[in-house]
């Protein structure tokens, strides 16, 4: 926020597209940390420097002049007069309209500060500071994705082997891969099912779930097996899942084989499950709105 505020201390308008230029150039931001994305799509620097004239104009140091356009404010220039070392949140509070601004209504009607309905995330005041609130949002996402896929993998480790061949079959099946068959039994030389990518079941991927734990994973040998059953029955795509993860050597397996074959580790198969909705279900939706600017030009 303080470069920014530097940045308009000449009196005049300017436009967001060269604040946030003048910014990257401040900060000597490379090329990818200029491209750098939230989840959103939105480049972290434009949802930065958006935030910091937000809360610059909330607090009375700029004003915004016409569409897309500000400029700096008398108090904004009285702040600059007194040299201060860093603005942030903390800062901005000397100012009622921005304490007003971060106020929000409880449940109960009662008034507190925003600042405080964040604690429950795992960061201190002082960070929490430096980040903006659609970074605390996508913070507090992740952490709730993270907390339900190690969930999941516990469910999975939990359940039976024979659960964990259906649950494979139907994540495949919802990934569009076409209907298939659990077929693994003991001794089933290496596959516990297929999926048919065509209607005659001409094309087969055959796949083999292992439900491991963490600490057992899955070696070059298990891997050669299930190369060497796919050599046998003339097929060329393979899956191998599991909810533990690979070794180098088992990978190099992969690498060495002619074969079409995907691997699958833990981390990777819950992702699919959440992003394919395989035992999981949406339990709360949020809808972020913004401002519809055209809507506000006058003819």
């Amino acid at each position: 926020m303080l470069p920014l505020l530097r940045y308009l201390n000449d009196d005049e308008e300017h436009g967001f597209r060269e604040t946030i230029e003048y910014i990257c150039s401040e900060f000597k931001l490379t090329e990818k940390e200029r491209l750098d994305t939230l989840q959103s799509g939105q480049t972290i620097i434009s949802n930065r420097v958006g935030w910091a004239r937000t809360y610059l104009a909330k607090a009375g140091l700029i004003e915004y002049t016409r569409r897309g356009f500000f400029k700096i404010t008398q108090r904004g220039k009285e702040v600059l007069n007194d040299n201060p070392k860093k603005i942030n949140s903390r800062f901005l509070r000397q100012f009622p309209e921005f304490v007003e601004f971060q106020t929000i209504k409880d449940k109960t009607g009662e008034k507190e500060p925003a600042v405080q309905i964040r604690n429950g995330l795992s960061k201190t005041e002082r960070e929490v500071e430096d980040i903006t609130p659609d970074e605390l949002m996508e913070e507090g996402f992740n952490l709730i994705l993270a907390s339900l896929a190690q969930e999941l993998l516990n469910k999975l480790r939990s359940n039976s082997p024979s659960f964990f061949e259906k649950v494979i079959l139907k994540l495949l099946s919802n990934m569009g891969y076409g209907e298939g068959k659990v077929t693994g039994k003991s001794g089933d030389g290496g596959v516990d099912g297929f999926i048919s990518q065509d209607k005659l079941g001409l094309d087969k991927v055959f796949f083999q779930a292992k439900r491991f734990a963490e600490e057992t994973p899955i070696s070059a040998h298990m891997l050669r097996d299930f190369v060497g059953t796919l050599e046998v029955n003339g097929i060329s795509k393979g899956v191998f899942i599991t909810t533990s993860r690979f070794t180098k050597d088992a990978e190099n397996v992969i690498s060495r084989s002619h074969k079409s074959i995907v691997l699958v580790d833990g981390s990777k198969l819950v992702k699919l499950m959440i992003d394919f909705n395989i035992g999981v279900s949406t339990c709360k939706t949020y809808e972020i709105k913004k401002i519809d600017t055209d809507f506000f030009i006058e003819e």
